[in-house]
């Protein structure tokens, strides 16, 4: 049972940034053309190979379900809408958590996470799927601390990830062999350590990121078991700019 992770639950600050209360929208379901030019719309066709897809909601939920059911229900019945009700007291962590909850539940082999504020290239995104390692994915953009996730090798050949959780400077206090721009599209191979870096989150860092759980993933497989894939066309819609520039790219791959 292969099964894909989808998270949408936070709340768009950046995107919403100035526009009135009564008019702020979920960043996944926006479109300035049509129902279908959304990120969730590509997220979900880029993720329909798997058995299962895992959606991942909170802010705005109500929004994401009308808009899933109304217009996209037909085209991906394996969808599950999962709420995170923490949305507002608890980091991106926990709707990864309830992500892989779900996943477990439903008898999954494999486990694809991807962060549905994202735009890939069909060809770097199916070279994770078809990868037989687990994934961890990067980019070309140049890293800049006020908004990237960074992803490094220490002295011993392990994997790492840090970030400005405020956007500020960042410091590694270790020594590194390879610094890279995160792409923030994981998979996971092992079922069994995945269960157990969830679980050890929820019982000892529930407020930590995405990164809590996939950083004790990682900790606990070996290295060379770990396929490193680098994303050629990657964009991370922040903002309504963003957003224009990947319904761009849309029209071209038409």
């Amino acid at each position: 049972m292969r099964v894909a992770i989808i998270t949408v639950a936070g709340i768009s600050s950046r995107f919403n940034k100035g526009i009135p209360e009564k008019e702020k929208v979920l960043k996944a379901v926006y479109s300035e053309n049509g129902v279908e030019n959304t990120l969730l719309y590509h997220s979900l066709k880029r993720c329909s190979f798997a058995d299962k897809i895992i959606l991942v909601g909170g802010y705005k939920f109500e929004e994401l379900y009308r808009y899933f059911i109304h217009e996209l229900s037909y085209q991906f019945p394996q969808v599950v809408l999962v709420k995170n009700t923490h949305y507002e007291d608890l980091a991106s962590g926990y709707s990864l958590y309830l992500g892989i909850k779900k996943a477990l539940h439903c008898m999954a082999d494999e486990v694809l996470f991807v962060e549905g504020v994202l735009d890939i290239d069909n060809k770097s995104f199916e070279a994770v799927i078809s990868s037989e390692y687990s994934v961890l994915t990067y980019t070309n953009e140049p890293i800049y601390t006020n908004k990237a996730v960074v992803l490094y090798r220490d002295s011993e050949g392990r994997y790492k990830y840090a970030f400005n959780s405020v956007h500020g400077l960042l410091t590694i206090n270790e020594p590194v062999s390879c610094i890279l721009n995160s792409g923030q599209t994981w998979k996971f191979t092992d079922i069994s350590i995945l269960n157990r870096a969830n679980e050890e989150f929820f019982r000892w860092e529930k407020e930590g990121t995405n990164l809590s759980i996939i950083q004790r993933y990682i900790n606990l497989i070996p290295p060379e078991s770990i396929e490193l894939i680098n994303l050629k066309r990657w964009v991370n819609c922040n903002t309504r700019d963003d957003y224009k520039k990947i319904n761009d790219y849309w029209r071209t791959e038409r």
